[in-house]
């Protein structure tokens, strides 16, 4: 069988998120110990206590998620091979992490940087994204083609056939979101979101990124990392580094990810960390392929 693994991004967090993993396994609590160190407050307790206000903000909810999604990948049993990785938008990270390609500590910190410069481009600008379903992407590349009139606005996520998500200045997703329902879209769906992510709004939050991923180490991947902005594989560190960049502003290509990997004879997608959202997008892009998730104590226990 030919397995790979992905990993969630934002909109996957709950509160409670990994505490089982956390009271069994000295490994995982170490790695709180080490992220408290890097992050300056104790995500433990936010992660496992909330409120989920806080952990909802995107700060927080980053390094949550990838601690989280790290923590489950590390107890996973030597035999449970895989041939490729990917992960959904911050879920990236958790993947070069499963590759190989940087350590707990070194990705921990790029994401600290990015969820702290996102935070802050969101704050600085006003924008929001919105769900658009059962549209094809031409169509929705021409209601963003039209709706920029009113500002920016661009596809940030073409996450499984008929759920594109749109994203950019206020005024004009609002504006975008008028035009798709004009259009026939079957539902429109303000996110609740703290910032227009992957669209230009977030330029500034690029330099410090660039700047923490020049100076950390990048090992090749181990496995190739299916990558968010184009949906090929790579294993070079130098391609990485600049794919992350690119992601902060860039559509994530998760359709056609899933798509490549299926091409490429993959047998089963196995999604690792918190949530079943991208099974259940997986499952909406191809009903034959097998998914499954590792997102608690039982599910390991069920694989080892």
């Amino acid at each position: 069988m030919k397995r790979a693994l992905v990993f969630p991004g934002q909109a996957s967090q709950y509160v409670g998120m990994g505490q089982d993993i956390f009271d069994q396994h000295q490994s995982v609590q170490s790695m709180y110990t080490a992220a408290k160190d890097i992050l300056g407050f104790d995500i433990a307790k936010v992660t496992f206590s909330g409120p989920l206000e806080d952990l909802t903000e995107t700060r927080v909810t980053q390094p949550a998620l990838f601690i989280t999604s790290a923590a489950f990948f590390s107890l996973l049993p030597k035999s449970f091979t895989f041939s490729m990785t990917a992960g959904h938008s911050l879920g990236e990270y958790s993947a070069l992490f499963a590759a190989g390609v940087l350590s707990f500590e070194d990705a921990l910190a790029i994401v600290k940087v990015r969820s702290e410069g996102m935070q802050a481009a969101g704050e600085a600008q006003s924008g929001t994204m919105a769900a658009i379903l059962n549209m094809s992407r031409k169509d929705i590349e021409k209601v963003c083609k039209h709706a920029d009139l009113r500002g920016i606005v661009q596809p940030a996520n073409f996450n499984s056939p008929g759920q594109i998500v749109i994203s950019g200045e206020t005024a004009a997703v609002h504006y975008a979101m008028d035009i798709a329902k004009n259009l026939g879209a079957r539902k429109v769906i303000g996110l609740n979101v703290s910032g227009a992510f992957h669209s230009p709004l977030m330029a500034p939050a690029k330099a410090d990124l660039m700047a923490i991923i020049e100076k950390t180490k990048f090992n090749k991947a181990k496995v190739p990392v299916v990558a968010n902005v184009d949906a090929l594989p790579t294993a070079d560190p130098e391609k990485i580094k600049s794919n992350l960049i690119d992601q902060l502003e860039q559509p994530v290509l998760w359709e056609d990810i899933i798509q490549f990997m299926i091409k490429d004879g993959i047998d089963e997608i196995v999604e690792v960390g918190p949530g079943r959202v991208l099974q259940g997008l997986t499952k909406r892009i191809n009903r034959e392929i097998s998914t499954n998730g590792i997102a608690s104590q039982e599910q390991l226990e069920a694989i080892s």
